[in-house]
């Protein structure tokens, strides 16, 4: 049986030249990997969100909150819990889908052992099993995944909530300013 993997991302301050983006495997057997970083910074001039290449763990694609010189606390506060709802999907999904490719992978191999085949042919392809066969590992895997998925949901639905009491503050906040600045303007 593989051992349990978790993945542990790293995320570095965008320099000038590169966002260093970092995964690293690790395992009860082994020490962590080598860090595979993803070039992906948006222009200095920048002023929206950049959403970077896809994941090869999670295949979600990164994003590079815009970071604006007059952001207010509660702007801060909405980025912030933005980017931290990001990591955590990151963290989730990566460590599902490994999950997931391990446990299939372990599959295939019992299945076609107890058949009395290796995993490739005479040819040297990969060999696969019957699409009814398969359905009997993915809803094995999914029940045994039915309550971690359905924590997930919750705190999905709760995360994506707060965010979007945050952004209705944020624009209510910036709309008060705005009525404020002009009518500061107005009575000088």
């Amino acid at each position: 049986m593989a051992a349990a993997s978790s993945i542990r991302v790293t995320v570095t301050r965008c320099q000038p030249a590169l966002l260093r983006r970092r995964l690293h495997t690790d395992s009860t057997d082994r020490a962590p990997g080598p860090a595979k970083a993803i070039s992906f910074c948006p222009p200095t001039d920048s002023t929206h969100d950049w959403i970077g290449p896809p994941d090869r763990y999670s295949n979600l694609r990164p994003i590079k909150f815009f970071i604006p010189a007059d952001e207010s606390p509660l702007g801060r506060k909405l980025r912030e819990l933005r980017q931290e709802t990001q990591d955590w999907n990151q963290i989730f999904w990566a460590n599902q889908n490994v999950s997931f490719i391990r446990e299939k992978e372990d599959f295939i191999a019992a299945r076609l052992g107890a058949l009395g085949l290796g995993l490739r042919d005479e040819e040297g392809r990969k060999r696969t099993l019957d699409p009814e066969v398969m359905a009997e590992f993915y809803k094995d895997f999914l029940s045994k995944n039915i309550e971690k998925h359905a924590h997930y949901n919750r705190e999905w639905y709760r995360r994506n909530f707060s965010i979007t009491l945050l952004m209705g503050q944020v624009a209510l906040q910036r709309a008060w300013q705005k009525i404020w600045w002009k009518q500061k303007k107005a009575g000088h």
